[in-house]
């Protein structure tokens, strides 16, 4: 049950990383393929800021729901990676969600290995 409830908790947490705090600028910028430098000119930051800021954001909500810093450093990489595969349009936002959730799937296996060990 406990891993239910983790998994249930992680899908809350993407849920509010991914479209609660995501803003539209965010969801934008994170995209190399962005105009919106063009729009508001030289001191709005560079796709990889935003990208990674948004990342870290889920890092920081995995960090908060397990208190795993090995979660969280597999979060930043696998949702940095995702995203900018998204933001190529290498994947769709289906397989995007899904591959996020695949990475929810893996804290939880982890988890469970741990507590039967």
């Amino acid at each position: 049950m406990e891993v239910l409830i983790l998994f249930f908790n992680l899908v809350i947490g993407h849920c509010v990383g991914d479209y609660v705090l995501q803003l539209g600028p965010m969801s934008s910028a994170k995209s190399r393929h962005s105009k919106l430098k063009e729009q508001y000119g030289e001191d709005f930051p560079q796709w990889y800021y935003w990208l990674t800021a948004h990342a870290l954001t889920h890092a920081g909500i995995v960090i908060l729901i397990t208190g795993n810093y090995m979660f969280a450093i597999l979060e930043l990489i696998s949702h940095w990676f995702i995203d900018f595969c998204k933001c190529e349009k290498w994947i769709t936002l289906h397989q995007d969600q899904m591959a996020h959730m695949v990475f929810k799937i893996i804290y939880c296996a982890i988890f469970f290995m741990s507590l039967s060990s």
